[in-house]
This record gives structure tokens, sequence and C-alpha cells, in this order.
């Protein structure tokens, strides 16, 4: 019996080694593909303005991949993730800035700071938040993000509704791309491990899940904690990116961006998430050199566009493009989480 048990140990061991191998190859073969990208946007053979996009589209994807975990795969609204974001991105710029002299040091600083400074209001944020549910928990969290945004307004430390300025610009195409994976890699492995299945299950039953002795509480506080802390890292390296930001940039408007390129993609799927922040930001690039070239005036009519893809989006196809489903290569073989399972 014992020896049937062994075996069985050392053959899930062994997919699963194959399937993080696969993974990794196919992470490293992106990172390469993004380097010579970057390499050949320096010899001046692709335009900026091209990285610049996938730069800002990598960014976005970390942002909308995170805030899945609570609106898609715990099944929660919540409206306060541009808060997050705004904590990342002033908690970086205060560290590149005032910690210590430019380099790789301090901009890993600025990141890991970025990304536990948002994961901490985030916990407190979800001790309190998750008290509610529906409806009042999406008010309460804009609350929080219009909290957040106003305190910063209010810190002249911070610049105040002048913004923050002089941050060093650390931030590149290849970096992102690195953070990129790192986030899909944890998301990934939390997602398809017995902590999705229980945001999964609270998402479909929050009682039956609650009849298996799952603790709520403690499940959606963790989901909403790891969004947060990624949406720190987004932030972080938005603001070393920008080397420029304003309270202003993490208002209302970017959190409906963020939930049209969530809900276009599909909730519940990380696959989605890339799609739906692709397939938008190339959307509303198109929409601005299309208005401009007719008007300069016009460019910014693309931002009526919208929140009219999310009533649509709500109205025609509520579970988004790839809602509920994975590209094959994104997620682990079939095999290895049946034989996970059902020993």
């Amino acid at each position: 019996m014992s020896s049937s048990k062994n075996k069985h140990s050392q053959a899930l061991l062994a997919k699963l080694a194959a399937a993080s191998s696969s993974w990794g190859i196919r992470s490293v073969a992106f990172l390469v593909c993004i380097a010579l990208l970057q390499i050949a946007g320096d010899f001046d053979l692709i335009n900026q303005y091209y990285l610049h996009i996938l730069t800002i589209i990598g960014m976005n994807i970390i942002l909308v991949a995170s805030l899945n975990l609570v609106n898609g795969y715990l099944g929660e609204f919540a409206l306060g993730h541009a808060g997050f974001m705004a904590v990342g991105a002033y908690a970086a710029a205060v560290i590149a800035t005032k910690v210590g002299p430019p380099g790789a040091m301090t901009f890993v600083l600025a990141l890991i700071g970025a990304t536990l400074a948002a994961a901490l209001i985030g916990y407190l944020i979800g001790l309190i938040t998750f008290k509610t549910v529906g409806d009042y928990l999406a008010i309460v969290t804009l609350g929080f993000n219009m909290i957040i945004v106003n305190a910063i307004q209010n810190m002249d430390y911070l610049g105040g509704p002048r913004g923050f300025g002089g941050i060093p610009k650390t931030t590149s195409l290849i970096i992102v791309a690195l953070c990129l994976v790192i986030t899909y890699t944890i998301l990934r492995n939390l997602v398809f491990s017995g902590h999705g299945r229980r945001w999964i299950s609270i998402r479909e039953n929050v009682i039956a899940a609650e009849l298996m002795g799952i603790n709520i509480y403690k499940a959606k506080n963790m989901a909403f904690t790891i969004a947060a802390a990624f949406a720190g890292l987004a932030g972080g390296l938005w603001a070393q990116y920008q080397q420029f930001i304003t309270p202003k940039s993490f208002d209302y408007i970017k959190t409906t961006d963020l939930l049209v390129m969530l809900y276009l993609g599909g909730t519940g799927s990380l696959s989605g998430s890339i799609l739906g922040v692709v397939f938008y930001m190339i959307l509303m690039e198109i929409l601005r050199n299309v208005l401009a070239m007719i008007d300069p005036r016009l460019a910014e009519l693309r931002m009526l566009i919208s929140p009219l893809i999310l009533v649509i989006v709500m109205l025609t196809r509520q579970s988004g493009l790839l809602g509920n489903r994975e590209w094959r290569w994104l997620k682990p073989r079939k095999e290895d989480s049946t034989d996970e399972y059902s020993s």
C-alpha cells in the first residue's frame, strides 16, 4: 500500500515538474523576445511609440489580472483598485527619491516597498470591507479609493494636488515584462491551487463553501490583499516610468478603465485579462490616431467609448470574451490537477 502511494507521489511530482518546466521555457522565450524588441528600440529599429504602448499594456495586465482575483475568481465587486495603485506609486516615488541614489538597488527597494505598502493597506481595508457584500462592498471600496486619493492631495510632503516629480526613470519594457512573468507565475499557481478552488467555491455558493469548512472571511481577505499587492507593484512601475504622478491619475476614471478591460476580456480568466487589456489599449490608440487625423480636438472623445464598451459588454456578454476559460498554454495540464485532488 505504501509503495503504491510512493509511486503515485513520484508520478505526481514528475508531472508537476514537467508542467513547471514547460511554463518556465515559455516565460524565458517571452522575455527573450521582449529583450530583442528593447534592443531593436535602442538602435531605433522600432518606433519608441510602440515600445511605450507595450510597456503600458504590460503594467495594465498586472493591474487587471490582480483585480480578477477579487472581481473574477472571488466573485465580489471591488472598485478601489486604483487606490492601491496610488499607494504603490507614491511609496515607490518616495523611496526612489528620498532613500538612496538612483540605481538598481534603489529601484528594487522601491518596487518591494510599493508592493508591501499596498498589501498592508489592502489587508487593513479588507478587514473592514468584507463585513459587507455585493453593492455595499462596491460602495465601500470606492469610498476608500476616494479617501486614498484625497488624502494624498492634502499631503504637502507628497506634492499635494501639484503632483510628485523628479522620480528617476528606471522602469523599462524588459523590467515590466519580467514583473509580468513573476505576477502571472504567482497568480497562475494560486488560481490552480487549493486557494483558487476556495475562491471559486465562495463565488459559486458561499453557504456551501462555509459548510465545507472554508474560512470565508480569511479567504476573501487573502485574495484582496494579494490583489492590492500586485496593484501596488504596477503603481511602483508606473511612477518610475512616468517620472511624474498626480492624485488625479488614480481617480474613478482609472477604475473605470480597469473594469472595462477586466469585463471585456472576461472574469475568472487570467487569459481574459491579457486579451481584454490588449484589445482595449489597441482600440483606444487607433481611435486616438483616427480622431486626431480628423481634428486634434476630437482625440479625447475616445474616452466616451470606454464606458460605452462596459455597458455593451454587460448587456450582451456578461462573461466577456474568455470568461472562466483559459488558453491551453496558460493552464497546467489537466492530469496534474485531477491527480492531485483525487488522491
